[in-house]
């Protein structure tokens, strides 16, 4: 028995919203997932313990947008973390790019490095660690 063509077309629309739903949703907590994670909350830290950037940002309020996954410079793998957090304030706006590092010992992230760069350009450093420079001090 034909199945009419109509019935195809509303079968065919309803999945394709169903599946596109799906996709948006698991795009979603994937993002607050990342949200969670220990290199995202530091980095945040840090930036809001630097009152010279929130300053020029106009913080507060600070405000935080998801990131995107798509970004080539989003990568986290099992021992570093680098990711683009968008940022903005009353004032300005931009993106806080972060340098993580595991501890496979401790199995707890520590930040390399935090910057801030503004859309007009300007690069505010918020933290850089001295660990590497520490270890160089010692095997000399």
């Amino acid at each position: 028995m034909p199945v009419p063509l109509k019935n195809l077309q509303q079968m065919a629309l309803y999945l394709g919203v169903v599946s596109g739903g799906g996709c948006a949703l698991m795009y979603y907590y994937m993002q607050k997932t990342f949200a969670k994670k220990e290199y995202y909350l530091s980095a945040l830290e840090k930036l809001n313990s630097h009152s010279e950037a929130l300053e020029i940002l106009g913080a507060p309020p600070l405000k935080v947008y998801n990131l995107r996954l798509t970004d080539k410079n989003n990568h986290v793998d099992q021992s570093t973390a680098q990711i683009k957090i968008p940022v903005s304030g009353t004032l300005s706006a931009g993106h806080l790019y972060t340098t993580s590092v595991r501890d496979r010992v401790n199995n707890r992230w520590s930040l390399q490095e935090v910057i801030l760069q503004l859309n007009n350009g300007l690069r505010i450093p918020i933290h850089e660690s001295n660990v590497a420079d520490g270890d160089e001090k010692e095997t000399l």
